[in-house]
């Protein structure tokens, strides 16, 4: 009886098992079916991101992996094993992944969950598997991951604040700019204007980092009795940082020597020169006296109309102190064509003696002259010629 009941017990487990066998092999969906099955093809997944020898910042981690999906003819879903190694053998994997779910529009996304590490070249691939079969990996496409060089703002520490310099070729002086990352060699370049929207250049230089806080040497002369706004900004071969803050500075009034025998005048210098032949170097003279004499008109204006006033003055002065050294002087036309004879612009012109002429009332001829620094005759015989003005 009992050997009855063990024969029994035998044959319902070995029909059990070989239904469970049977299953295995007619249920290809079956989450346990053995494989592969014959007959069945998949194809390797295409790698779309990152693109092969894309450089990845640091600031755009974690990275996504993208593929374009794989196809197969068998009846079962794919999915799909990612992974990414620091070398092209994958003996040195970074990250790995299996069992990702099928991605729909005929792509699959998987993001990483944390960073990659800065400075180094990586290599992923990915393949296809539905659990029964698998398929071949991708050709393995490479990236690299790396730290950005950021480059900050350098600090002008010279000239600055409005002063005045002292000579027409100032050192321009930075504090040099903070950076982060890689950074290269260094190059500032400086752009130097006329005003803060930097519209009109005056000069654009370049010069290289120095240790802790770097210079220039003004190349060329700068413009006289200007105000001049600048600023500077590094650069490398991989980035560039902001311009600094926009600094401002006056350059120096151009101090003339008095002319020779001259009298009267501020500090010393005189439109009046002694009498002379009508030589160009005694025109300069009186050009350069009249400047000299009256710094106020050369000095920097804060608008162009007080500017313009004091250049029309300027203008007007050195044409009465051309015409008292005899030169006959007027302002020019549009066209060129004087706007009187020389005769006629002699007129209301005082007569006067060089013993005189180093001290003269403070009211000048109006606008209307052409200045010409050239003459006939001598001084003297020019001087005949000259009518006394009425008094004014």
């Amino acid at each position: 009886m009992k050997s009855s009941r063990a024969l029994f017990v035998w044959l319902l487990v070995s029909t059990v098992a070989t239904g469970c066998a049977i299953e295995k092999s007619e249920n290809p969906l079956s989450p346990t079916i053995a494989g592969p099955i014959p007959g069945v093809n998949i194809s390797p997944p295409k790698l779309l991101e990152p693109v092969p020898n894309q450089a990845i910042s640091t600031d755009n981690q974690p990275i996504s992996l993208l593929i374009e999906n794989a196809s197969s003819n068998g009846p079962r879903p794919l999915n799909y094993r990612f992974e990414v190694a620091s070398d092209p053998g994958f003996s040195n994997i970074a990250f790995s992944r299996a069992g990702v779910p099928q991605g729909t529009g005929g792509r699959t996304t998987l993001g990483l969950p944390d960073a990659l590490a800065s400075g180094r070249n990586y290599f992923w691939r990915a393949r296809a598997e539905d659990g029964a079969d698998t398929g071949p990996y991708a050709t393995a496409a490479t990236f690299i991951v790396f730290t950005p060089v950021v480059i900050g703002q350098p600090v002008p520490t010279s000239p600055v604040g409005n002063i005045t310099i002292g000579d027409l070729t100032p050192s321009f002086k930075v504090n040099n700019a903070p950076r982060s990352g890689p950074a290269g060699a260094i190059t500032y370049v400086l752009e130097l204007a006329d005003s803060d929207s930097f519209g009109n250049k005056v000069a654009i230089w370049t010069f290289p980092e120095q240790p802790n806080q770097s210079s220039l040497g003004a190349p060329a002369a700068l413009p006289p009795g200007k105000r001049l706004f600048w600023h500077v900004r590094g650069y490398d071969n991989n980035a560039s940082g902001p311009w600094s803050d926009t600094a401002v500075f006056q350059t120096p009034v151009p101090h003339f020597p008095p002319p020779g025998g001259g009298g009267g005048g501020g500090g010393g210098c005189s439109g009046h020169v002694p009498p002379g032949g009508l030589t160009v170097e005694r025109a300069q003279q009186v050009v350069l006296g009249t400047a000299c004499e009256f710094p106020q008109l050369t000095a920097v204006f804060p608008t162009d109309s007080q500017a313009l006033a004091a250049a029309d003055e300027l203008l007007r002065r050195t044409i009465w102190h051309l015409h008292l050294a005899g030169y006959q002087a007027g302002r020019q036309s549009a066209g060129g064509t004087p706007t009187m004879s020389s005769a006629s612009a002699t007129q209301g012109l005082p007569r006067e003696s060089s013993s005189s002429r180093s001290r003269r009332p403070t009211r000048y001829p109006t606008a209307g002259y052409r200045i010409d620094a050239t003459g006939s005759g001598n001084p003297a015989s020019s001087q005949k010629r000259t009518r006394a003005p009425r008094p004014i």
